[in-house]
């Protein structure tokens, strides 16, 4: 199975939309299930069903935080490679959907309440998140694939 597989299957399972991705590619971030779990758990919703960043997207960036993050934080020009790495994978989900905004990919104006909906058919239906999170899957396992190559 490939990420994008791994991170749909999660989410039916019942992941949040940053959970699935962000745990679709825990065996390379070297974080066990349920700490990958946990990190991820407040973002799912656009951060908690503010509906601000997309919740994949922020998984996609917590993956690729974990694998190519930097931690000698008094070098302005690692930080700096950094974000533009995470602007072009971000730039790349928002050129195949049109945004990386919670709120816009769903069609809602504002944040949810906090309440966590069932997990049933409708929910499923209603919205697109599987394919978002296929999607930010499938750029980030891109990604790692050409960074491999070079």
């Amino acid at each position: 199975m490939n990420r994008k597989e791994i991170a749909v299957e999660l989410f039916y399972k019942g992941c949040n939309c940053s959970q699935a991705v962000f745990c679709a590619f825990s065996d390379l971030t070297g974080l066990d299930e349920e700490t990958s779990l946990k990190l991820a758990s407040g973002f799912g919703g656009g951060v908690s069903r503010l509906r601000e960043l997309c919740g994949a997207v922020s998984g996609m960036i917590m993956a690729y935080d974990m694998l190519y993050g930097y931690s000698d934080v008094s070098n302005p020009s690692i930080k700096s490679e950094h974000y533009k790495k995470v602007q072009e994978l971000c730039n790349m989900f928002k050129d195949r959907v049109g945004s990386i905004v919670c709120r816009e990919l769903l069609g809602i104006k504002g944040s949810s309440e906090p309440y966590s909906p069932p997990r049933d058919e409708n929910f499923y239906k209603t919205r697109p998140c599987a394919r978002l999170i296929g999607l930010a899957a499938e750029i980030l396992e891109s990604y790692i694939g050409e960074s491999e190559n070079d």
